[in-house]
């Protein structure tokens, strides 16, 4: 359970009805399997060992004597085995019958958890033969030893912080008060749900919804498991519906029909990060819960989770469009709203035919559009200086005559040098006072011309940029209202495909599309034969890499090591190890160095999970010292 992951499965085997011993093999050769894939939490069906479709042979002695020597059974062969197992069954305590979960480890059972609420609906009637468990644990014989009865019980991995194990079962999940509330109130990181729930049309996806829902308002994990073929169809038919979620997601889902073991990997770092994170998220302990300890050896665990390589992205192409929309309304309402609060009716924003100045004009066009201001008050500036090449200069003011705005043109050279005349700047001394100098050129230009225009700068630089502190303090940096400011580099590039497919302007569309196909440059230096020579990537390193970083450093709260992990799954044949390492250590170098430029951001909206503004997402110093982070990653082999 290294770095926070536990691989957890949900096995439902196919049985017979009422034929204990061979249920108990099948649950057997099931555990064993699951083990080989390194499962360490192993859940079965509910009332597994003799099938839940027992009806009133549920009655019977001797199912129930036979269930309790199967249970036995399975119990010593988890022996030496490094898991925590759940199996169904009938149990009878003190003349009355319960629906059970035998909580087992290493050979012996630990509890046994009864479930809560007992249908009598519907195809239901369990109440036919089962009683209402206790909450409060009580001790119950067993096999010659005493063992705990009763649901308000937790498992509690020793020597691994963050594991703490409740249980319900099936019906338990449906009821408004289930007890899953108290365990992760009581602090519980991982809730398993043995469970028989029957087939009928759109149940399914109820199910699935019930499942995420539960697991997103308890921040935890969750894994439910159900029963399949095997059990009678004389009036029901039970899909095997295994579901492994973790805070509101769904890592994994079992196809119905298919009597599967379903496997995830619950990240329970990134489920403490958010409990840490929103403090409404309470720990409460509203009755006596008993803490059952159990071991599990610390290893790392395989990974079959994949991480997307874009997590700023969305991978399906349909959602993507959706969030596009979203996130394009969201800056545009943002900039309406600071227009109509002051009574500004101008813009002013540098274009300079790159992807970011490109979806700031969109922004903006779009904004005076549900402001029913003319276009033309939109004031594009273009500043060609040393490093503008003849393509950018183009593509910023073909953009400029399509969308109605205005353009203007300041050519900055003459100034530029007559400042760097004056400060004794070389001029062929290409360090950071020469890019620099044109940068906050660039920013007093618009500054002024806003002033004379009566108008608003709008800012250009995106989120990514703000992270690594690639902006000029005072000169880019510095706006008076950043659009971008809550978009990543990675999305930026997907905003503006959006415009340009949606657009339904072939002229627009394809200066667009030139744009994207424009290597991100700040042109600050001279160009080579026309050509862009100064690419952001080439000096800072590759944007996706960064965006990928900064996502789960932000918003999981992962350490270098865990991200680098990831990383290398997720960017495995892309990047080899030591590049992915390299621009690791550049990213947390850089992050904490420039925490002085986003102290003092202008304003912006926030369009994401993940923000840098201080005023919102991030108070964070700005001479923190990042040594700690950067001494694991010096250990990364």
């Amino acid at each position: 359970m290294k770095q926070g992951f536990i691989k957890v499965a949900a096995v439902t085997p196919k049985i017979r009805v009422a034929d204990t011993v061979y249920n108990a093999e099948q649950i057997c050769a099931g555990l064993d399997e699951a083990l080989l894939r390194g499962a360490k939490i192993i859940v079965f069906p509910e009332l597994g060992i003799c099938g839940y479709t027992c009806e009133d042979l549920l009655q019977q002695e001797r199912l129930l004597s036979s269930c309790k020597q199967q249970i036995s059974r399975i119990a010593e062969h988890t022996r030496e085995k490094d898991a925590l197992v759940f199996v169904g069954l009938p149990m009878e305590k003190r003349g009355k019958l319960y629906n059970v979960a035998a909580v087992i480890s290493d050979g012996r059972v630990l509890a046994f958890i009864p479930k809560v609420n007992i249908p009598s609906y519907g195809e239901f009637y369990e109440t036919r033969h089962f009683r209402p468990g206790n909450h409060q644990p009580e001790l119950f014989s067993f096999d010659g030893e005493e063992v705990l009865f009763g649901a308000d019980i937790l498992f509690q991995a020793e020597g691994m912080e963050g594991l703490l194990v409740g249980c319900e079962i099936c019906e338990d999940i449906w009821v408004p008060d289930s007890p899953g509330i108290s365990h992760a109130m009581a602090g519980a990181t991982v809730l398993v749900n043995l469970s028989a729930s029957s087939e009928t049309i759109g149940k399914d996806s109820y199910r699935q919804m019930l499942v995420k829902s539960t697991s997103a308002k308890l921040i935890c994990g969750y894994v439910y498991c159900s029963s399949g073929e095997g059990e009678s169809t004389q009036d029901l038919v039970f899909g095997g519906h295994n579901i492994i979620a973790e805070n509101g997601a769904i890592l994994k889902e079992a196809k119905l029909f298919e009597n599967q073991i379903t496997y995830g990997d619950i990240d329970l770092g990134r489920l403490g990060m958010e409990r840490r994170r929103m403090n409404t998220f309470g720990y409460e302990k509203k009755k006596d819960y008993e803490i059952i300890p159990f071991s599990l050896k610390s290893i790392e665990t395989p990974l079959e989770r994949s991480f997307s390589h874009t997590p700023f992205v969305p991978a399906d192409s349909g959602e993507r469009s959706k969030r596009c929309e979203e996130i394009l309304s969201i800056q545009s309402m943002g900039l309406k709203k600071r227009f109509e609060h002051i009574g500004c009716q101008n813009a002013v924003i540098g274009v300079s035919g790159g992807l970011d100045s490109t979806l700031a004009l969109l922004v903006t066009v779009r904004s005076f559009d549900l402001l029913s201001i003319e276009r033309s008050h939109i004031r594009a500036v273009t500043m060609p200086c040393f490093g503008t090449t003849d393509r950018t200069y183009d593509n910023a003011c073909k953009l400029a005559r399509m969308l109605g705005v205005t353009l203007e043109e300041v050519d900055i050279r003459e100034a530029v040098e007559i400042h760097f005349r004056d400060i004794k700047q070389d001029l062929e001394n290409h360090d950071v006072t020469y890019e620099n100098g044109q940068a906050r050129e660039r920013t007093q230009i618009l500054m002024d011309i806003a002033n004379r225009e009566n108008g608003l700068v709008i800012g250009t630089g995106d989120m990514s940029e703000l992270a690594l502190g690639w902006a000029t303090y005072n000169g880019d940096h510095m706006s008076m209202y950043g659009v971008n400011a809550g978009v990543p580099k990675t999305l930026v590039r997907h905003l503006v495909q959006y415009y340009a497919d949606t657009c339904e302007n072939e002229e627009l569309k394809a200066v667009l599309w030139d744009v994207l196909d424009t290597p991100v440059s700040p042109e600050l230096l001279p160009p080579t034969e026309g050509a862009i020579t100064q690419k952001t990537e080439d000096l800072v390193g590759p944007y996706e890499l960064h965006d990928f970083f900064l996502y789960y450093m932000l918003r999981w709260g992962y350490e270098p090591a865990k991200i680098y992990r990831i990383a290398r799954m997720s960017f495995g044949g892309q990047y080899e190890e030591q590049t992915i390492l390299k621009w690791l250590k550049t990213f947390y170098r850089r992050f904490f160095s420039q925490q002085f430029k986003r102290s003092c951001l202008p304003d912006g909206p926030k369009v994401g999970s993940v923000a840098l503004s201080p005023r919102g997402d991030l108070r964070m110093p700005s001479d923190a010292c990042v040594r700690i982070w950067m001494e694991q990653i010096d250990e990364i082999k």
